[in-house]
């Protein structure tokens, strides 16, 4: 049975923390905790989850709530349309919010050997559960669990069940052989977005030169710019950071017989074949929010056609080597300052990725390793 554990920090020395780890909140599973009759409640409140997945596919946070007796005793405010809001009905939503709160992508720990450590059985099982919970009607995933179904969100998932163990046409309900068929039905995943090739490629499963560029030299950019990355939104900022690292260094994965089982199972023709540079501005329908304008896609091909190859000869590949020590101040920089949690669950596995690619016994990657805990 799953266990919730409050502001405890273990005892792993490489996490650290300056509050005594207050607000940290982690899961353990402990096969003797809890009693017959409380396992029974859950596995039944499991079953009937699964039967409604479609009617209700949000888990209102149940099992923390068994656990913790949860009552919310704050009473409800409602605030008319017409009705001006108060500071102290703001007060009341936000404090029923804070008292009842709210899958971390196993890409990075797969290349990285370190599944089997961090995702043991157990863990394995409850993320393959999330997604087959979540499997829209129609085979894909949406970018939430509210979505229509994606290539982006669809992919991604797909791999991951593939990676957790899930055979060709495994997974509850069919979900493998669902999903596949939707990616495919849809043109197969040269259709799959940006950031979705950028996964690919670090993957295996997609070469770079598909890729648009994210050239490291943009971390170069003095503040007086308006391309500076310091005036970028926080998430995208510490997205593309990690990113261009990759990009700047062509990073691939291990190529492992599963790689190369996906390469057959996700495009419609051969990998070997496939035209690269003809697929870097192609996009599912049901990924595109808003279509590109044309001088964003000539910015593209113009770094395109005189980035890749001015930055792989000398004296130019000597700057490119500057930029990625550069940019991995940056990331050091954003895992000190949050103790190796970043911002986010995607920022988290791309800043820790490089960080395996600098020294994979290094103790700045281990120190990501304890914090994967804080997203489970």
């Amino acid at each position: 049975m799953w266990r919730l554990k409050v502001a405890d920090g273990g005892n792993n020395p490489y996490i650290y923390s300056t509050n005594n780890f207050v607000g940290r909140q982690t899961w353990e599973f402990d096969p003797d905790y809890g009693t017959s009759e409380e396992r029974a409640e859950i596995e039944a409140a499991r079953q009937n989850f699964w039967k409604n997945r479609y009617q209700v596919p949000a888990s209102s946070d149940l099992l923390w709530r068994m656990q913790k007796n949860f009552k919310q005793t704050i009473p409800q405010v409602k605030v008319g349309d017409d009705e001006k809001i108060k500071k102290e009905t703001a007060i009341i939503a936000m404090r029923r919010g804070a008292h009842f709160f709210s899958a971390l992508q196993v890409f990075c720990l797969y290349i990285t050997r370190h599944l089997d450590t961090i995702f043991p059985g157990e863990f394995r099982k409850e993320i393959l559960r999330y997604l087959y919970c979540h499997q829209n009607e129609d085979g894909g995933w949406g970018l939430h669990m509210e979505g229509h179904s994606i290539m982006f969100r669809t992919t991604l998932n797909y791999i991951c069940m593939r990676i957790l163990g899930e055979g060709f046409d495994g997974g509850k309900g069919n979900a493998c052989a669902r999903g596949r068929k939707w990616i495919r039905d849809r043109g197969g995943v040269t259709f799959i977005p940006s950031w979705g090739k950028t996964w690919l490629s670090i993957l295996g499963l997609f070469d770079w030169s598909g890729c648009n560029p994210m050239p490291p030299e943009f971390w170069f950019f003095r503040s007086f710019l308006p391309l500076h990355p310091g005036k970028l939104w926080s998430y995208i900022r510490v997205v593309y950071m990690p990113m261009s690292y990759l990009y700047g260094k062509r990073f691939v994965g291990p190529i492992t017989p599963l790689i190369l089982e996906l390469r057959e199972e996700l495009f419609l023709q051969p990998y070997s074949e496939i035209s690269w540079k003809k697929v870097r501005h192609l996009c599912a329908k049901e990924d595109l929010y808003y279509p590109h304008p044309l001088i964003q896609d000539l910015i593209w091909d113009s770094l395109y056609i005189c980035t890749k190859p001015l930055f792989t000869r000398c004296p130019f590949k000597k700057l490119r080597q500057k930029a990625l020590e550069v940019t991995m101040k940056h990331i050091h920089y954003e895992d000190e300052n949050s103790r190796y949690i970043t911002i986010g669950c995607v920022e988290k596995v791309l800043c820790m990725l490089p960080r395996w690619v600098e020294g994979p016994n290094g103790d700045y990657f281990k120190k990501h390793l304890a914090r994967i805990p804080d997203f489970i």
